[in-house]
């Protein structure tokens, strides 16, 4: 009897501790899922913000107003900002980061002093302009580096957890090669003089950003959250994985980790908690030789989109561009013949098998709508009048943009080359003014095979 009684409670409590140890194990899979989805995030945030970066300070030597310079400056300051931000949240304390982190804090330190001084009664000086050449040449340099990490990353499904796990654990690994890609960065950046800008004491400013909640729909659950990535990544028997992430937030969402059995691709996701609505995709695979053309990638983008409940008669693609085995493109909606640019949905496409290696739709869920759109009180032909002489006009069409103070303004756009640069120019459509000038990216680098 006392040995029966042992026995039972002997094997509750062997089920108790299996019971604690399943818990602890799924909630150590949930931090670490959570952990390297931030660090992923991260890392290609402040690619595209070295990206943004580049073209904004090429944006400035193009500029004929001294109204649009000292915003065009801001911007310039504010990306440097966000850049900063994301390095924080990179595994890289334990490594020398610190020349990258001086020419970020020195760009921003220039930019937001020359913003904030009246440009009317001093304006900017030969030596100031030389200063921004250069700081677009090096711009360049840390862009390309940065482009050469992500493609490894991407290509063999590297992760930031092994990052972080060498570094903290002292271990000199030969084959790390998020770790080797970014001291390669530093070197780069060792490059530029502090002297050039002077000392840096820029302040990290964070940019505040609309969530979800006025979405439509109702709260889901985390197992609707996981039908709803089956559905909208690749048909494949992924081993799937989902977080809840963002509480007490205005950016309530689900976490979704997508890992293929066979080791070929993982997938990232954020889905929101109202409505369901996929917010990005990040697919890391290894990209093979191109079997479809940029065209057919652009169909597949599209199809995607009306797959998913988008309606793409309203979408216009805006950009479409190649590099290294991969198509981008963005897609902007369009009412009554106004682009809406605040509301463009980003997309990347392999040009091997067609399948979408990236998707973001942040900005149109926080901001498309139907508008009360005004009409131009300029011509055409009165606005294209105050652009730079310099500009060879291709292309005019009338844009919805966010300025500097984060109002829609109605603009028109002109597309137009200077020497063998091509930039976006958006003109008031009411008062001819300067809104904002944009540096059309020229053709990609491919990068070397690993």
């Amino acid at each position: 009897m006392i040995r029966g009684i042992l026995i039972a409670i002997l094997g509750v409590a062997i089920v108790g501790t299996s019971y604690w140890g399943y818990k602890e194990h799924q909630e150590k899979d949930a931090v670490l899922l959570h952990a390297e989805n931030n660090y992923q995030r991260a890392f290609h945030d402040l690619t595209y913000q070295v990206d943004k970066l580049h073209d904004q300070i090429g944006s400035t030597l193009a500029m004929n107003s001294k109204k649009t310079l000292s915003p065009a400056l801001a911007e310039v300051w504010r990306t440097t900002s966000e850049a900063h931000n994301n390095v924080s949240q990179l595994p890289l304390t334990l490594m020398p980061f610190n020349k990258t982190e001086d020419f970020l804090a020195s760009v921003g330190d220039f930019s937001y002093k020359t913003a904030v001084r009246d440009l009317d009664k001093e304006p900017l000086n030969k030596k100031e302009y030389a200063s921004l050449n250069k700081l677009y040449e090096k711009s360049k340099d840390i862009q390309d580096e940065l482009r050469s990490v992500q493609h490894k990353i991407m290509g063999n499904n590297l992760r930031w957890m092994d990052v972080e796990l060498a570094l903290a654990s002292g271990q000199k690994q030969s084959d790390n090669t998020i770790i080797d890609g970014f001291k390669t960065v530093e070197k780069t950046a060792n490059g530029f003089s502090e002297s050039d800008f002077g000392p840096a004491t820029m302040t990290n400013v964070k940019k505040e950003e609309q969530g979800y909640n006025h979405l439509k729909g109702n709260k889901i659950t985390q197992a609707e959250a996981k039908k709803i990535a089956q559905k909208f990544a690749p048909d494949k028997n992924y081993n799937i994985k989902v977080a809840k992430s963002g509480k007490r937030t205005n950016k309530d969402v689900y976490t979704v980790s997508m890992q293929d059995p066979d080791q070929k691709s993982d997938i990232y996701m954020d889905i929101t908690a109202k409505g369901g609505y996929p917010v990005y995709l990040i697919q890391n695979k290894k990209i093979k030789d191109q079997k479809i053309s940029l065209n057919d990638a652009s169909n597949r983008a599209l199809q995607f989109l009306k797959k998913n409940g988008y309606e793409t008669r309203d979408l216009k693609m805006d950009e479409s561009s190649q590099y290294d085995g991969v198509g981008v493109f963005s897609f902007v909606p369009v009412q009554n013949g106004v682009w809406l640019y605040p509301d463009s949905i980003r997309m990347k496409v392999a040009l091997d098998d067609g399948e979408i290696v990236g998707f973001s739709a942040k900005d149109f869920l926080t901001a498309h709508r139907k508008r009360n759109l005004p009409k131009p009180k300029l011509t055409p032909e009165k606005a294209k009048a105050k652009l730079n002489s310099n500009v060879k006009v291709q292309e005019t069409r009338l844009a919805l943009i966010t300025n500097e103070a984060s109002q829609e303004v109605l603009c028109y756009e002109f597309l137009g080359t200077i020497e063998n640069d091509t930039f976006r120019m958006f003109l008031n459509a009411n008062d001819g003014t300067e809104e904002k000038i944009e540096k059309m990216k020229n053709v990609e680098p491919i990068y070397k095979s690993l």
